[in-house]
Formats: structure tokens, sequence, C-alpha cells
């Protein structure tokens, strides 16, 4: 086995625009909670030269993740177009498929309304070594299903009381929950869903649910300060990320990520690459064998 090196990780000058949840006003405008003069803009060089720094720490907790059998949970919450998919997307796409991956599910099924609502969820946990990212989570009850009437009043607040003595299980089972909500102002979704109808290749991005959290965006505020104020617990507080900007946002939330953890380098070594087997009187198959793809391009 090469011998691995145990450097500690290197703390992160990006100042992440977040909040942790206490500090959050429960207001009805889901208005993000810093109160900061308006930081200079970010440029696509500078965005894009601290995503690739982040992306070699995040490798690197990939591998103390495996390393160690950790077993990692990350919940991403929030408004319609407030930018998860987006930060989600920033984070996995360095990383191997087979230790992080990303669990988005869809409409519950007949069946699976039938089942102990967090059932459906529980599959889908981390063994040791892997981390989960989870695109909406069993918080669509105190969401969407609130909101919509997709629940009655007693599962939604049955979800309420049992909700955070699941995550306490577990927490106490050895799952590191963290939980992520990302807050975008009343403006800005509204330029962002405006640019998925312009968008062709974005339309599909919006749905008629997503139409429905405009027209009841006060409820859904509401709701969400009742998800807070019940499930905002110690073993696994909410995180606020400010997303009206999205390259800010990613960067934040990684920066934050990672310092929640902590990893030390087990970046193997770098490798010699042998040399190539001799032909030793191969010979390949007429080309005219084979079915090739159209060169069009």
């Amino acid at each position: 086995m090469a011998k691995k090196t145990k450097d500690k990780k290197e703390k992160t000058s990006t100042e992440p625009i977040l909040a942790d949840a206490a500090a959050v006003p429960e207001d009805n405008q889901d208005t993000p909670a810093v109160d900061a003069a308006t930081p200079k803009k970010l440029s696509k060089k500078e965005y894009e030269a601290e995503l690739a720094r982040l992306h070699i720490e995040l490798v690197k907790l990939q591998e103390w993740i495996k390393y160690k059998g950790l077993k990692v949970v990350v919940i991403f919450e929030g408004r319609d177009a407030a930018g998860k998919g987006g930060t989600i997307k920033r984070i996995t796409e360095s990383l191997n498929p087979r230790i992080c991956r990303v669990v988005a599910l869809g409409t519950p099924t007949e069946r699976d309304k039938t089942q102990w609502y967090f059932q459906r969820y529980v599959p889908h946990l981390p063994a040791g070594g892997e981390m989960v990212l989870f695109d909406r989570s069993w918080y669509n009850r105190a969401g969407v299903e609130r909101v919509m009437g997709f629940c009655t009043e007693e599962e939604y607040r049955e979800f309420l009381r049992s909700c955070p003595e699941f995550e306490r299980i577990l927490v106490r089972s050895g799952i590191i929950l963290i939980k992520y909500w990302f807050s975008v102002s009343d403006q800005e979704q509204e330029r962002r869903f405006q640019a998925r109808i312009d968008d062709r290749t974005k339309r599909w991005k919006l749905s008629p649910m997503d139409l429905q959290s405009r027209e009841r965006w006060v409820e859904y505020s509401k709701a969400k300060d009742a998800m807070f104020a019940s499930t905002d617990i110690k073993q696994a507080p909410w995180y606020v990320v400010n997303s009206d900007s999205k390259p800010r946002a990613r960067l934040n939330c990684i920066t934050h990520l990672l310092s929640l953890i902590p990893y030390e380098d087990l970046t193997p070594e770098p490798l010699v690459l042998p040399p190539r087997q001799d032909d030793g009187g191969y010979v390949r198959p007429p080309m005219t064998d084979q079915t090739f793809v159209p060169e069009v391009y």
C-alpha cells in the first residue's frame, strides 16, 4: 500500500454568507438574514479559481469519509429556484459517485402513502464510507405537503413531533446530519422563474407546483417558520444560505460544509504509468467489422 500523507486541511479564506437558523427573522418574506453592505461583484475568474480550490478540498473530504467509514447526510431545502440543485452539482462534479450520491425522490406512490412517513427515506441513508445529498427530503411534509394540502392536519402535527426524535436517532446511530436552507428573495426568485420561461432548455424545471409556490409565497414562509421552530435542534441545526447570488451561495455552502467535518489529506501519491504491453503478434480485426458513431462534427 502506498504511504499516505496526513496533512491537516487548509483553512479557507472565503467568508461564508451564512447565518444560523436562530438568527433568521421569522418574517413572511423569506428575506436573506444577512444584513451587511453589498459585497463587491465576484468575477467569473475569481469564482472559478475558488471553486477549483474547494473541489480539491472536497476530494480530500471524500477520501477521509471513505477511510474513516463516516456516514454523512446533507439535506438541501429551500424555495423553488433558490439554487439547491446547482450547489449539489458543484459539490458532486469532482467526487466519486460510489461514495457521494444524490437522492431526489419523486412523488410518493400509493404504496408509499401507506408506509410510516420516514420509511421511504431510510433505504437511502448512507452506509459507512458514504455521503448522501438529499435534494429535498422528509421536510416535504412541512413544506409543500402542508401548504398544498397533501397531508392531513394530524399527519403534519405528527411530523413536527416525530421529526426531531427521528433525527436524534440518526445522529445517535453515528450519522453526521447537516441541514441547509437556501433563502432567496421574492424579486430574485421571480427573475429566475422568468429566465426559465425564456430558456427552452430550462422550462422543464418549472412545474405547476412551482407556479403555485409564487401564489402562496406567504403561506410557504409561515410553513418554513413553523418548521424551523420545531426542527432546529441542537443535534442537527438548520444553516441558512443566502442564495440571491448563486456563485457566492455555492462557495459559501461548500466552505461551510468543509468546516463541519474535520478531515485530513489522504491524497494518494502520484502513480507512475507502466509501459504498454507489447503487441505480441496481435492483429486488430478490420475496422469495417465494427459499427461506429457517425462523425457529424
